[in-house]
């Protein structure tokens, strides 16, 4: 797709999903590192358990079909960058993009950082940990009587790597009209507030602070669990009410009671109603209560593949949530050929594993099947030369003419066209951030199955209205909306003529929907030879769990993300709800955009098949490789990490406030310590603490307490983890959230508070970058969305209205986009297909 494009890849952990990506979707990568190489080479998981440079998993993983060049003097930069399409950097190199765009007008640049490059908090030390608590997902994770946890595999600098792929694929597209390049600023902490899903906005509206609840969701009061155990683990339940849902409930009901565990009243209840019911006292909570304890019951009598093979064949919303050694035994996975044999170097030579694969399959070019990560350096001469200088590019890089007055654009993707059949999470967020930079975007939808996000908490104005859903309106800002009853020919037609009018169709139903309206792809290719289609459902379009149907909590435990949050003697703790369908979109406008760099070159359009859960795999893809290779089985260890120590989150004064503190380095260590000495002549019990720390660490006996801690090098602090807790507890607990957080980063250490959604709402950052903005919206006046992630330098977007009311833009889209005229508009009405 990418075919022709180079990129400069300054990133290490910090941002190397991105570089990944852009590789396997067929750009050339070049990865900068240093002359010791990237910092992930020098951390384990190795391969074989053998302490390597070459053989670090998380850098066999997420540098695979990259060309290493070792850069020792950064002047060397520049000459590397001339001869690329776009730079990443996540601040491994010492760099000034500035300067780099300056020397090249036409050159892309992007940095990932915590915080952003704009705002109070962008020299703020920070690691995954302390961004995950700044964003508000940790206040959400977790159990009630425990410290919030983090997902157990770092994710935040993931979040921010694809938000960036993408944006950079955007200026890249707006290049080839204006000629001119621009700078990506990406916030790691942006990027996870995505990972909420708008629960931080119910405060806005005078709701409660949402706290967390561990396998479970607090739906308008309603505690709702997802998580339960059954009798060789846990699974996922969705248990809910209302017209989309309550079908699911009503089927796993009668299953239950087929096999004696639920009464049949339960069983032949109203569950469409069942929330209002309560609500107007129609029904008690000691209903909902039998219910789910009957639930609970009949789910622990069944296995996992019993529980999940039922839910194949009756359409039910239950998922398995499998360990990695599970996963890469999924049959889903070998139908669609999903894992890549890779060689890796073995302890008695190079052997293949399964690591994990496309992205996507699709129509067109397919995506690459990446060889292995590069040695150290191996392709230095290649892109330097043996006289040190860059080399020319190897292909022919696309050069945009600068445009003619008055033809550049506003926005990147103001040239784009888009007819939406999203629905939910997954699938809108992608063609929300299209929206924001500019693109066209028509959703179709009916009044008669109303997108389930109108009925979904929280609410502004009157509760439970289908036009006063925050979520709804923020997912769907900046759309045009046109309602059509796809049942009938009449509206058929219609959307066979938007199909000739747009660029991208995207839908997220289940494979069989466009079936049954007759607009497949090789329908819709007969209108439109150019059309990008973009399908986006939980296991994809093909194999045998291709229908089925559910929601991004089903494919997080599916692809692996409950196993690895929460405490080992607890049941998973998270991640919070569906975190499969807040990455989703981010991979979503990659594949979009790099499928309309095709068309570009080749005149060709393509059907793109996205399986959420294959996409959500690569957020996980060491701790697979780690199953594969050394057969481990990745583990819940609250907020543990195998690098870095301290690293939790520890008590502030108050209740349920938490401040997160990791030390990455052994100065973050010695800051901490000689903070922890200096607090102690005032505080009793770290004193204590401290002694009994001290006396048990490395130095003379002479040597001064802050000496002595100072000294522990990482291994020798974990295995004195109880005491150092301990004593950061003592001095943590009687101080406010602010001002442990504002001592710690005054010396340099990683810390931030837990942020709750008061807190965010009033987080100084987030604040400075408008993340959380006031729109217009056609029936409130105004209404609250999220912002952009990421900030473009030269020509911005943001969201210009809320989500839009049902069949807001009928007339807009009918006389303005098609040309209908009023006879015809007519007909549709008297046709019962506006509806």
């Amino acid at each position: 797709m990418l075919d022709g494009y180079r990129i400069l890849d300054l990133t290490d952990d910090r941002g190397h999903l991105a570089g990944l990506l852009l590789a396997q979707l067929g750009a050339e990568v070049v990865l900068g590192e240093p002359l010791a190489g990237h910092r992930t080479r020098h951390r384990g998981p190795y391969v074989d358990d053998v302490v390597d440079p070459e053989r670090s998993i998380e850098f066999v993983v997420y540098n695979r079909g990259k060309h290493s060049v070792v850069i020792e003097d950064p002047a060397r930069i520049a000459e590397l960058a001339a001869e690329c399409d776009a730079v990443i950097s996540c601040g491994a190199f010492d760099v000034d993009l500035d300067a780099l765009r300056a020397r090249d007008p036409m050159l892309v640049t992007a940095s990932i950082t915590p915080f952003g490059e704009t705002g109070p908090k962008t020299a703020w030390a920070a690691t995954d940990l302390t961004i995950a608590a700044s964003s508000g997902t940790m206040s959400l994770t977790g159990d009630r009587d425990r410290a919030p946890v983090r997902i157990g595999s770092p994710q935040t600098w993931h979040n921010a790597a694809v938000d960036t792929a993408g944006a950079i694929l955007m200026a890249l597209h707006e290049r080839q009209t204006s000629g001119q390049g621009q700078h990506v600023d990406t916030s790691a902490q942006q990027s996870f507030v995505d990972c909420t899903q708008f629960q931080m906005m119910t405060v806005l509206t005078g709701g409660d602070v949402p706290v967390r609840l561990p396998g479970a969701v607090d739906l308008g009061g309603f505690l709702i669990p997802w998580v339960y155990e059954c009798a060789d683990g846990h699974v996922t339940v969705t248990f809910l009410f209302g017209p989309m849902i309550a079908p699911f409930t009503s089927r796993i009901l009668a299953w239950a009671c087929e096999e004696g565990f639920c009464e049949p009243e339960l069983r032949d209840k109203d569950w469409v109603d069942f929330g209002m019911a309560i609500v107007e006292g129609r029904e008690s909570m000691d209903t909902f209560d039998r219910a789910i304890k009957a639930l609970t019951s009949f789910v622990a009598s069944k296995t996992k593949a019993e529980l999940l093979e039922r839910a194949l064949t009756d359409n039910l919303l239950i998922a398995p949530i499998t360990t990695t050694a599970d996963v890469l035994a999924l049959g889903q996975l070998q139908v669609r050929h999903y894992w890549q044999q890779v060689e890796v170097p073995r302890a008695d030579g190079p052997g293949a594993v399964r690591l994990c694969g496309a992205l996507a399959k699709t129509t067109g070019e397919p995506l690459a099947d990446l060889p292995a990560a590069p040695r150290l350096g191996e392709h230095t001469t290649r892109y330097l030369g043996s006289d040190g200088t860059a080399s020319p590019s190897v292909t022919t890089r696309p050069r945009a003419e600068p445009a003619p007055e008055g033809q550049s654009m506003d926005r990147p993707l103001d040239d784009v066209k888009v007819l939406d059949f999203m629905w939910a999470l997954a699938g809108p967020g992608a063609t929300r951030t299209l929206a924001d930079y500019g693109a066209t975007v028509v959703k179709v939808e009916s009044e008669l199955k109303p997108d389930v996000l109108r009925g979904v908490h929280p609410f502004i104005g009157e509760e439970g209205g289908q036009e006063n859903a925050l979520q709804f309106h923020s997912i769907n800002a900046g759309k045009m909306d046109l309602t059509l009853d796809l049942t009938l020919p009449e509206a058929r037609e219609v959307v066979l003529d938007l199909v000739a009018w747009c660029d991208v169709l995207t839908e997220s139903f289940s494979p069989k929907a466009m079936e049954n309206w007759g607009l497949t792809y090789d329908v819709l290719r007969e209108v439109n030879p150019e059309l990008v289609m973009f399908s986006s459902c939980l296991m994809g379009q093909t194999g045998p769990m291709r229908l089925y149907a559910g929601f991004g909590t089903m494919a997080a435990a599916i692809a692996g993300f409950y196993p690895v949050t929460g405490w080992p003697d607890r049941i998973p703790a998270g991640p919070f709800t569906a975190y499969t369908d807040y990455i989703s979109p981010k991979l979503g406008v990659m594949l979009i955009l790099s499928a309309l760099a095709e068309r570009d070159r080749t005149g060709r359009g393509q059907h793109i098949d996205f399986a959420q859960m294959e996409g959500a795999l690569h957020f996980l893809a060491t701790e697979f490789a780690d199953e594969e290779i050394n057969g481990r089985t990745a583990g819940r260890a609250g907020n543990a990490d195998r690098h870095m120590f301290p690293h939790g989150v520890y008590p502030a004064a108050g209740d349920d406030r938490w401040v997160a503190i990791a030390c990455e380095t052994d100065e973050h260590w010695g800051a901490l310590a000689a903070l922890l000495t200096g607090a102690a002549a005032d505080n009793a019990e770290l004193a204590q603490a401290l002694d009994t720390l001290s006396a048990d660490a490395i130095g003379g006996s002479n040597a001064s307490r802050a000496g002595r801690l100072s000294g522990l090098d990482a291994d020798s602090r974990r295995a004195r983890s109880e005491s150092i807790d301990a004593a950061i507890t003592a001095w943590t607990e009687p101080q406010d959230a602010a001002d442990i957080e504002a001592a710690l980063q005054a010396c340099g250490v990683p810390a931030h508070r837990v942020n709750d959604a008061a807190d965010l709402m009033a987080d100084p950052q987030i604040v400075a970058r408008e993340h959380f903005l006031s729109v217009p919206h056609a029936k409130h006046g105004h209404t609250w969305v999220e912002n952009s992630n990421f900030e473009l330098s030269r020509t911005p977007g943001r969201p210009l209205w809320g989500g839009p009311m049902f069949g807001e833009h009928n007339m807009e889209v009918l006389e303005g986009i098609l040309g209908y005229d009023a006879d015809k508009v007519a007909e549709l009405v008297i046709a019962g297909a506006l509806t």
